[in-house]
């Protein structure tokens, strides 16, 4: 995924459905970090079936996503958070206008996309732990990874919101 953010050769698609991925991938984040919490719920109150399909779902759209995001950085090129112009370059009249935020904008997103490198085998490790069975692992393990997967998935609707301006 890295790699597909600083290539400069990008893949051909024909029209333009590609622009509406980022739209999706917001929408996919936002209803990813209400499935989690609908799962948190249900283990809470018991309900492992419920917590079962939830968890299930929050896994299924984490590949949508995936799927999705590695569609649009190979066919499009990135966007730059204050390019008011959408020329691809933040020039200084446009660096001035946004000041200090986009500061804040890039540390969000650096720590997102760290956390979400870091979740992903996490996450792994818990559904197949779960699957197999092995709950104890299973809770040892999403103990921290339930936060930090929704926390990444909280700051893709936040980082979405807040660059969705500049595409």
């Amino acid at each position: 995924v890295a790699l597909l953010l600083f290539t400069p050769c990008k893949l051909t698609v024909s029209g333009n459905w590609n622009l509406l991925l980022p739209h999706i991938n917001g929408s996919i984040n936002t209803i990813t970090s209400l499935v989690l919490l609908f799962g948190f719920i249900m283990i809470k109150n018991q309900n492992r079936a419920l917590h079962k399909k939830a968890m299930s779902t929050a896994f299924f759209l984490g590949v949508l996503f995936l799927i999705s995001y590695i569609l649009y950085h190979s066919t499009t090129p990135s966007t730059v958070f204050g390019d008011l112009n959408h020329d691809g370059v933040l020039n200084d009249d446009e660096a001035l206008r946004v000041g200090s935020f986009r500061m804040i904008y890039l540390l969000i997103l650096l720590s997102h996309i760290l956390l979400a490198i870091i979740v992903v085998p996490f996450v792994l490790f818990a559904f197949y732990f779960a699957l197999t069975e092995k709950f104890e692992r299973h809770k040892k393990v999403v103990r921290f990874t339930l936060p930090i997967w929704l926390y990444v998935s909280v700051s893709g609707v936040v980082v979405y919101l807040l660059i969705r301006p500049y595409y």
